[in-house]
């Protein structure tokens, strides 16, 4: 009976996200009542009651303001606006070399930032301009920066991959350190594409390298200090062990907060909005996982997640037909849910599987991420897309923004197969901590 309780609750649950209720909420609502169906109201009240702070008051969970604030400083202070000259000039003779530029930058943001939709947003305003004015296609030129914005959360400081290790119970560290390879591995698969499509289609992406006046590469590197001196500090510190995950944030963020006064661009207004943000966005995943939480409860309380890996060891399923599941019930979740939401969901149900299966969870993490990142460009949601048509109005529409997200999809699939095939290559980093 406990198992069949489950059952419902996942329908519920898909029930009511189906119909637009927010994804916490839907958990909160769901598992209460599931919890009071079980056990009764008092044990459902009491679990509400301390959920909340049993998952907030998790040391590591500290972490996900600081990395928060260390971004919103670095993006309202303006410290990246160096990185795109600085890639410009650097590889201002390659074809393609703007929208490459673009990648490479919004990877550079990315290791201060954590986010893919403020990636996405602060390229796009940059770089949009520059490259439709140099001739590039308005479509190749939004969905470049809107697949370039998913590195945003490949890469760390990623919040994403925070709330995964703090769910899944595994080294945050680790899963950042995996991070970085399949970061770079798509910033690299990205470029392939654009060089690819500067040969066959040179009226879409132009050859012809950069012909404006640009400034020495010394004097170019030079303006990034502040985004060098904040990669330098958490990931050297982190590849140290210096400090751990956690502490990597509050570092981060008094660097931010550092270099902003040093540049003189840490102004009240700055501080303020900076502050402001980091409290909304932290209160908004809070509430998420305080959901997630009560509904890991639920279905332990049911007994249904060690029912379905049962199942699942039971069926003998092989490593590649699992994957094929996991891949498709991320992107099918990824199209009509937002990323948290769509991972908080669906880890009580997979974790056990895994543990199951001896599949390293810091292995998965990392998948997970690119899975859900894709989510971010793929329709009818595609958050990216939205976030460039806004910032990029006047030279594109959102159905050519998803056309031109196209093609960096295909080397999306490519590097996911890529993980899956050779899930060595995402754990050599995290193996040398």
């Amino acid at each position: 009976m406990s198992v069949e309780t489950g059952f419902y609750g996942i329908a519920a649950l898909l029930v009511l996200l189906i119909l637009r209720v927010p994804v916490a909420l839907a958990m909160i609502s769901v598992s209460f009542g599931g919890i009071v169906s079980l056990l009764g109201t008092g044990p459902a009240v009491g679990i509400l009651q301390n959920t909340p702070y049993d998952f907030a008051a998790k040391w590591t969970m500290s972490a996900v303001p600081m990395f928060l604030l260390m971004g919103f400083l670095a993006f309202h202070a303006n410290l990246t606006s160096g990185l795109f000259t600085a890639a410009k000039v650097a590889l201002k003779k390659i074809p393609g070399a703007l929208a490459i530029a673009s990648i490479f930058t919004c990877s550079g943001f990315a290791a201060v930032c954590g986010s893919s939709i403020a990636t996405a947003a602060s390229m796009g305003r940059i770089a949009i301009p520059e490259m439709v004015k140099a001739g590039y296609s308005p479509s190749i030129a939004a969905g470049a920066i809107a697949a370039g914005g998913t590195i945003g959360a490949l890469i760390p400081p990623s919040i994403i991959m925070i709330i995964y290790g703090v769910f899944a119970e595994t080294s945050i560290t680790q899963v950042f350190m995996g991070g970085v390879t399949i970061g770079i591995m798509t910033a690299v698969a990205y470029s392939v594409v654009i060089l690819i499509g500067s040969w066959l289609r040179p009226d879409l992406i132009p050859r012809q390298p950069i012909e404006e006046d640009t400034p020495p590469l010394s004097e170019a590197l030079i303006a990034t200090w502040p985004v060098l001196v904040l990669i330098v500090l958490v990931f050297g510190g982190l590849f140290s062990g210096l400090f751990s995950a956690t502490e990597a944030g509050a570092v981060g963020a008094a660097g931010a907060l550092l270099c902003a006064a040093a540049v003189k661009r840490l102004s009240w207004k700055v501080l303020r909005t900076s502050l402001l943000e980091t409290l909304q966005t932290t209160a908004s995943l809070l509430i998420i996982g305080i959901g997630a939480a009560m509904f890991t409860r639920f279905l332990g309380i049911t007994g249904l997640s060690n029912f379905i890996a049962a199942q699942v060891s039971g069926a003998d399923l092989s490593y590649y037909h699992l994957m094929l599941i996991v891949v498709l019930v991320y992107f099918l979740l990824g199209m009509v849910m937002e990323p948290f939401g769509a991972m908080l969901v669906t880890l009580p149900i997979f974790i056990p599987i895994l543990n199951a299966e001896g599949i390293s969870l810091v292995w998965f993490g990392v998948l997970v991420v690119k899975l859900l990142e894709i989510g971010m460009v793929t329709p009818p949601v595609g958050l990216n897309v939205f976030v460039i048509r806004n910032v990029a109005s006047e030279h594109v529409t959102t159905m050519q923004v998803f056309k031109g997200v196209g093609p960096f999809l295909l080397s999306d699939l490519v590097v996911t197969a890529i993980v899956v095939i050779f899930p060595g290559l995402v754990l050599y980093l995290p193996s040398l901590l």
